[in-house]
């Protein structure tokens, strides 16, 4: 590219996104007279993107790899053929950050939902009652991803009373340990000043359940009603996934936001960092326990037990934890035949002691 041209093209991408970094990750591609791009959406083989020279369509057949976890995604910068019928992406520059969730395949893929994000809103609707398992879910999702998270708890306006909206709060923050916690109402204003210095500086990923708020959030965001909004249904406050697809906006004030469908289904794919970070406290007291591979169930000397004794560590929390560690060992184990040995060989202990402590019980009591 001649110095002007690159000129244009960061004048013209630089409100998606675009830096140095991407212009030298680039160079390798300019003497083929190739464009790059920013992933606006995807779907059925082809996708949109955001160019120097406007919006284009293109193709993204040389990039459809037997492994989903290499698929062309929203937020993607792409390498894509300046010409042709039909225009092709060659292919798309290494990815900063990535979100990753397992499919409901028996073969336990990982589902790639957003590439180069900075920022991840778990939006939560304060309509219905917490469900604070799934919070702790989607902060994994999020940490692991390598973006930084922010609850944002929506339609704050449907708890008018402030102690019960503090306690809620509360709950949140406890359960996300590291993560700002926002409320906000799209009917009233409230929060949303805060929201938009959040969302203002580099690329942002809405996440959550349908119904959450996301599109009225978006659309606030954004200054107009480009996502189409539903109602939720009252007896769930579950929403009807007004939005089918990844969609990447600029934003007015700075910023690229991508909206996502709601997900139903969020599980952990290979997400062993982002679990020890939503429960960090839990892996702190750990560091204290007697025993360096405490389970946390009844070895003496466990500073995690201990904590849930003095009230310090609330059960939930330990439970989660738990639950969160098993599944993601399933995940890894699926397609690690070296941890499914690990894994075996520590459940055949386990069974081998507790084996041991029913014969010793029975033992004692003869």
């Amino acid at each position: 590219m001649t110095s002007s041209s690159t000129s244009s093209v960061f004048s013209a991408l630089a409100p998606y996104g675009w830096d140095e970094a991407w212009a030298d990750a680039f160079a390798p591609y300019e003497s083929e007279g190739l464009l790059p791009g920013r992933v606006v959406r995807v779907d059925r083989g082809q996708c949109d993107l955001v160019t120097a020279e406007g919006m284009m369509r293109a193709d993204t057949a040389f990039v459809t790899p037997p492994d989903p976890m290499r698929v062309l995604c929203t937020g993607d910068w792409a390498v894509v053929e300046p010409a042709g019928n039909p225009r092709y992406v060659r292919t798309y520059l290494p990815r900063r950050t990535a979100f990753v969730r397992s499919t409901s395949s028996k073969r336990s893929e990982g589902q790639i939902l957003a590439a180069n994000v900075d920022h991840a809103i778990v939006a939560v609707s304060l309509a219905v009652e917490l469900d604070l398992g799934r919070i702790e879910r989607f902060l994994a999702l999020a940490w692991e991803s390598g973006a930084q998270p922010v609850v944002v708890l929506t339609k704050a306006d449907l708890v008018p009373d402030a102690v019960t909206l503090a306690h809620l709060v509360q709950d949140v923050e406890t359960t996300a340990p590291g993560v700002p916690v926002l409320t906000v109402s799209a009917l009233d204003g409230e929060g949303l000043d805060v929201l938009v210095a959040v969302v203002s500086g580099g690329t942002t990923v809405l996440l959550g359940q349908s119904g959450a708020g996301k599109s009225t959030l978006a659309n606030v965001l954004i200054g107009e009603d480009v996502m189409t909004v539903q109602a939720a249904r009252d007896a769930d406050g579950k929403g009807r996934h007004t939005t089918t697809t990844r969609n990447l906006l600029a934003l007015p004030g700075g910023g690229v936001l991508i909206d996502t469908p709601g997900l139903r289904g969020v599980g952990l794919w290979d997400a062993e960092t982002g679990v020890g970070q939503v429960f960090s406290e839990i892996e702190a007291l750990a560091a204290q326990c007697r025993f360096h591979d405490c389970a946390h169930e009844s070895e003496p000397g466990c500073a995690v037990l201990a904590a849930i004794d003095s009230g310090e560590l609330p059960e939930r929390r330990l439970e989660s934890y738990r639950k969160l560690i098993r599944e993601n060992q399933r995940i890894v184990a699926k397609t690690d035949a070296r941890l499914r040995s690990e894994i075996r060989k520590e459940w055949k202990k386990r069974g081998a002691e507790g084996k041991a402590a029913m014969e010793a019980k029975r033992g004692s009591r003869r």
